[in-house]
């Protein structure tokens, strides 16, 4: 059926629903990114750059082989980037800056292929897992420098999403999705003051990067069992806020509102509270099952 081509992609209406154009591809089409003036597409060893309004195309970048259309892309105008990967056999990041059609930087972030990679929304800070999955890198975009380093856990697990928080400034959370069927989430704040304590101490200051990375307690929050082991799943940071000391105006807490949907069908939004003492509180507000709403709507109908 040529109307359901992977090498088709369509636009519509969102409002009518009324197709508008159509775009044709040589191969399949992996990935597709877009914000109000740029437009992504990704196929497996090309990526094209259109102008989101005219849909002409911009630029066109040769990529190593990307079977699983690994991409990210960061919707701000004033730092729009798009992160591809650059090798096959290492977790290196290319980052494109997609307004001035450039190559912004190359990162080395992980020694295994990459699994996963995000982009801050105001585009400051790039996340990547590598296929191993133990540790979870952030990388200060403007100038490729390593800020955070997370360990997941110690046996490896292949991390099917990372999210940042929707923030504008310095994303509060990034939000990870493994095979184990857990959800962590790691808290950029607390790291921040604990990475500070580490480096002042005589045995952070001598050891190199990937010991620390090993010796690093986990300074992260696990929801186990959030889906069955091996289920792809995908999770985003909807919404944070930020709650206020009424003696202080340091932060007391920050609550996150999560969501999570599975290749089994179910949808779950949890919310997620974090305190001051880094004490944290997961609740499950709402779960549907999407097969069955759909199934329900169509012997309905």
């Amino acid at each position: 059926m040529p109307s359901l081509s992977p090498r088709r992609l369509c636009f519509f209406n969102t409002t009518t629903g009324a197709p508008l154009r159509e775009m044709n591809f040589l191969t399949s089409i992996l990935a597709v990114r877009l914000n109000r003036k740029r437009l992504v597409v990704v196929l497996q060893e090309k990526t094209y750059i259109y102008d989101s309004n005219s849909l002409s195309m911009l630029d066109t970048i040769d990529t190593v082989p990307n079977l699983k259309g690994l991409c990210a892309f960061s919707p701000s105008l004033e730092g729009c980037f798009l992160a591809l990967p650059a090798s096959t056999a290492k977790g290196a990041v290319l980052v494109y800056n997609v307004m001035e059609l450039q190559l912004h930087c190359e990162i080395d972030a992980h020694r295994s292929p990459l699994a996963a990679i995000a982009l801050s929304s105001n585009g400051k800070y790039i996340a990547t897992a590598s296929e191993q999955g133990t540790i979870i890198r952030i990388h200060l975009v403007s100038e490729a420098t390593k800020s955070y380093s997370f360990r997941r856990g110690t046996c490896s697990s292949t991390i099917f999403s990372l999210s940042f928080a929707p923030s504008l400034q310095l994303p509060d959370i990034l939000v990870a999705t493994s095979s184990s069927g857990s959800v962590h989430i790691f808290s950029l704040g607390f790291e921040t003051n604990q990475r500070t304590k580490k480096s002042g101490s005589f045995l952070g200051s001598i050891l190199p990067c990937s010991v620390n990375d090993a010796l690093d307690p986990a300074h992260h929050h696990v929801l186990h069992n959030a889906v069955s082991a091996g289920v792809r799943s995908y999770a985003v940071v909807r919404k944070v806020d930020n709650v206020a000391d009424s003696s202080s105006s340091e932060i007391a807490s920050c609550r996150a509102i999560i969501s999570l949907i599975a290749y089994n069908g179910y949808f779950q939004e949890y919310a997620f509270t974090l305190n001051s003492q880094n004490e944290s509180t997961w609740s499950l507000e709402r779960e549907f099952n999407l097969v069955a709403v759909i199934s329900g709507n169509a012997e309905t109908s």
